[in-house]
């Protein structure tokens, strides 16, 4: 490389002393919410009603709980479902069927996610922090530094918000629903480990107790905490791990990902295959590809002999990440051909190998380029 890439510090846990966000239905088991309006001198069965309205039938407006009594109602709704974020912009792409929303959460952070519809699923991008601390150089979102950790429900506020929509036609192609979730929008998900995997609980968890969502349908990127993805394995939750690995040699992933230098390549790929062995779910590896930098045929081949070292039964797949080029960075996009050749050295050592078909990058809505301004 030309020159070093700069980095910043890494940043893994959020500023102290913030003020917590409002406890919500969303960060609670069936029990506690029962408890929690026993507790404030109400009704503990209205609980059940209350999930229903957020979880089955994706209310937002308590004037619709009708089974509710009108006089403990407001009461009711302050107790297990305050409001979380506002919504301050909605951009689309991709004729509709792309929508990136910018959201204020209650102490003013923003964040953003990104619902995708395609022909046969409906996919909601997520955020679970408020900025990033993991500071890996290409990606917009590392470059604001870390807020702070988002709850629960926060997270979960993401992926109700886009059912809703779904369910109310708002995206082209009439009323859906939401099949799919992914972890990989703001933030590193295992850095905010309770949360995330609450998160998850409340998306699989039957109705009226969550979205009663399939585990195979969510996606949990991590930039390689390994700690946490040996605890990810021992969860029982069969939700896909997407590892971003970006390079196979610890040379380069050190300036790449900074986490590196605290687990190698190594480590981390040791880490993903053992999360494969024991929940007998194939890992993604994702790979965003960077001119000159990452792109080179001999770091196919390596990536290549890696990945294979641990057996062929078909344990992980790479995902090729055409980079989303953020404004004033010193990376940009593989050409076409350096991207195919990447794929075929891959293929050729029996790694299966696809390009992601990447939707939304002209509203800054793509993987690496969230950023969460007003402007």
């Amino acid at each position: 490389m030309s020159e070093p890439i700069k980095t910043l510090p890494l940043v893994f846990d959020e500023p102290r002393g913030r003020k917590k966000p409002p406890r919500h239905l969303a960060d609670l088991t069936s029990p506690e919410r029962k408890a929690l309006l026993e507790e404030q001198g109400l009704p503990g069965f209205r609980a059940k009603q209350l999930s229903m309205h957020y979880f089955g039938r994706l209310v937002d407006d308590p004037e619709q709980m009708t089974d509710l009594p009108a006089a403990q109602r407001a009461e009711l709704v302050e107790a297990l479902l305050p409001t979380l974020m506002t919504p301050l912009r909605t951009m689309e792409a991709d004729k509709g069927t792309t929508r990136k929303t910018l959201w204020k959460l209650f102490d003013g952070a923003l964040v953003e996610s990104v619902l995708m519809r395609y022909p046969d699923r409906a996919t909601v991008c997520v955020s679970s922090q408020a900025g990033c601390g993991m500071a890996c150089p290409f990606c917009a979102t590392g470059q604001g530094g870390l807020q702070r950790n988002m709850s629960t429900a926060e997270i979960v506020e993401q992926v109700v918000a886009g059912a809703r929509s779904m369910t109310r036609g708002e995206v082209p192609g009439g009323p859906g629903r939401v099949s799919n979730v992914v972890f990989m929008g703001m933030g590193e998900p295992l850095a905010n480990y309770k949360a995330v995997i609450g998160a998850v609980r409340r998306l699989v968890d039957p109705s009226p107790d969550g979205l009663g969502m399939s585990a195979r349908g969510i996606t949990v990127s991590t930039v390689g905490l390994v700690n946490r993805i040996d605890q990810l394995t021992e969860e029982g939750i069969p939700v896909t791990l997407a590892l971003s690995l970006h390079a196979p040699d610890d040379e380069l992933r050190n300036e790449l990902v900074p986490i590196n230098t605290r687990w190698s390549v190594a480590e981390t790929v040791e880490a993903a295959w053992n999360y494969a062995r024991v929940t007998k779910r194939r890992v993604s590896i994702e790979y965003a590809m960077m001119r000159g930098i990452n792109d080179q045929a001999h770091r196919a081949d390596l990536l290549g002999d890696l990945l294979r070292s641990y057996g062929d039964w078909g344990w992980v797949h790479v995902n090729l990440i055409p980079l989303n080029e953020v404004p004033g960075s010193q990376f940009t996009r593989s050409s076409d051909e350096d991207t195919d050749e990447f794929v075929r050295r891959l293929e050729a050592k029996g790694v299966p190998t696809t390009i992601r078909d990447t939707r939304g990058s002209e509203i800054d809505a793509a993987c690496g380029q969230l950023a969460a301004t007003e402007a």
